[in-house]
């Protein structure tokens, strides 16, 4: 049980970088134009657009949440000798945001379905990040538990 938490905390570090940067969705138009878009590609593509209000939220629920969410766990984890660092309370309250993005896609993705004017399909991104909220969550739990980090 001492290294399943940092093992844990490790796992989710790493499918999130990959989650961000592997493409979420495939989206095909007219069986020729094909778009593999990653989570970094779509906030830097609505900014370009000029939907900065929308690529902000996006950013902010996606990239900047969660890397904040897994910094202070990291902070519990390697605290010090004999007692990890405190993770603060408003840390939970972010839990209840780890599967926005997830959600997002799965709407656009049955939304390109249903209009019959393009097809998706899930990607690896999509699957790296579930992942990595599933084992933040799980991390998140093993934090509260005394002893997690001795």
């Amino acid at each position: 049980m001492r290294l399943a938490f940092p093992l844990v905390l490790f796992l989710a570090t790493f499918c999130l970088a990959l989650g961000i940067v592997l493409p979420l969705v495939r989206i095909e138009r007219l069986f020729v134009f094909s778009d593999q878009p990653s989570l970094i590609a779509m906030i830097a593509g609505l900014w370009i657009e000029g939907d900065r209000l929308l690529s902000a939220l996006i950013a902010l629920f996606s990239v900047i949440f969660p890397c904040t969410k897994l910094c202070l766990l990291h902070l519990a984890a390697h605290g010090s000798e004999g007692q990890g660092a405190r993770v603060p309370a408003w840390v939970r309250g972010m839990a209840n945001w780890s599967m926005l993005d997830v959600v997002l896609v799965a709407l656009v993705i049955f939304a390109a379905k249903t209009s019959g004017l393009a097809t998706a399909f899930t990607m690896p991104g999509l699957w790296f990040f579930a992942a990595s909220a599933g084992l933040t969550a799980a991390a998140s739990q093993m934090a509260r538990r005394p002893g997690h980090a001795s």
